[in-house]
């Protein structure tokens, strides 16, 4: 006779089954706190060595986060001041002659697709469905909508997103001012030795993070830059500057932000007419490559050392549950996650195997 086993659970298994339930429901309602709370910790991340810098000068902690709140501040002010009214003025030109611009791109697909035997009369259809304005701005409203607030619906309106936006900010700025207390106060919630080894992490997880920011938006500049000078060189002044800023604006996002940001200027170097287009095209070409093969890896990629999988599931992932707020703040955490990874399990565990390769060894050495 097989005798039954019995299974028996321990209340603080059960309590701690329960709390762990508990916890996952919680989180889950307050996932729009959680996050405003990880854009603020990308935020202060990316601050800290501004902070730091100004911080040596002689500024207590606390003069030295509102000196660069501030600075970033006036900074940001002066060149709107400057650049904003010419950057919407030619996006304002852009959109009111962008129907013009697709209705000559339709039928620039259109002929080309005659000149090669497609004269069907469904793949005709199929063009004007295309290109067919109404159509296309509301598929644009609807995807523009969900890639902006992702499946989550975390954001309410524009005056939500500017209030969470003031948020995050406001919680970056006590992040910095109070970090040593706020660290040693999270770590003290976990047990001997974890708390010092979760401690002896922040900095390398916040220079991870820290770095990936700075560099994507050092390289978002530069292609910004680089598009508008090139396009006025080109003849298209007209909309350069605005061009080149939606180019920059997209190029945040990793992978997809180039191609999207390509698109408004090849639409309106088809209308152009001529060779004009294939000089568009080339030039975004010869940019992008250059970001791929020298910029991103040296001022993204030695900052963040993430393999490009990572990155790209990280981008995914962001846009598929917070939209494009999650392709730019879920790849600095991928970052920061990688950091935690090779510090408390790659290289304990490769530490580890090594000592016992040695102590293996050493019997060995003794018997000859």
């Amino acid at each position: 006779m097989i005798p039954k086993q019995q299974i028996s659970i321990s209340f603080s298994n059960l309590f701690l089954i329960a709390g762990s339930g508990f916890a996952i429901l919680l989180l889950w309602h307050l996932r729009g706190l959680l996050v405003i709370l990880m854009i603020a910790v990308v935020i202060a991340s990316t601050l800290s060595p501004l902070v730091k810098s100004v911080e040596k000068i002689g500024f207590p902690r606390w003069l030295a986060v509102i000196s660069v709140y501030l600075g970033l501040l006036f900074l940001i002010t002066g060149i709107s001041f400057l650049l904003g009214p010419t950057i919407i003025s030619q996006i304002q030109n852009l959109l009111e002659k962008f129907p013009v611009y697709l209705e000559v791109l339709g039928s620039e697909i259109q002929t080309f697709m005659t000149q090669k035997g497609f004269t069907e009369p469904d793949v005709i259809e199929f063009i004007n469905r295309l290109f067919n304005l109404q159509s296309l701005v509301s598929w644009t409203l609807r995807s523009s909508q969900q890639l902006l607030i992702g499946v989550g619906g975390l954001t309410r309106g524009i005056i939500g997103s500017v209030f969470n936006v003031i948020l995050a900010i406001l919680l970056s700025g006590y992040m910095l001012s109070g970090s040593k207390n706020l660290v040693k106060g999270i770590v003290s919630l976990f047990p001997v030795p974890w708390d010092e080894r979760l401690e002896a992490q922040v900095i390398p997880v916040s220079q991870k993070m820290g770095g990936y920011i700075q560099g994507r938006l050092l390289v978002s500049f530069i292609l910004g830059l680089a598009v508008s000078l090139g396009l006025k060189f080109l003849g298209l002044g007209e909309f350069a500057l605005g061009l080149g800023t939606i180019a920059g604006i997209t190029n945040l996002i990793p992978f997809f932000g180039p191609v999207l940001g390509s698109i408004p200027a090849l639409i309106v170097a088809v209308a152009q007419g001529g060779w004009f287009f294939l000089w568009v095209l080339l030039l975004f070409v010869i940019i992008q490559n250059v970001e791929t093969y020298v910029l991103d890896p040296l001022l993204v990629g030695s900052s963040v050392n993430v393999p490009p999988l990572y990155q790209l599931l990280g981008v995914l992932s962001g846009v598929q549950l917070l939209g494009i707020l999650g392709a730019l703040i879920l790849p600095p955490w991928v970052a920061g996650g990688g950091v935690l990874l090779e510090n408390l399990y790659v290289k304990p565990k490769l530490a580890a195997q090594k000592a016992a390769t040695q102590q293996l060894d050493i019997p060995s050495k003794i018997s000859q």
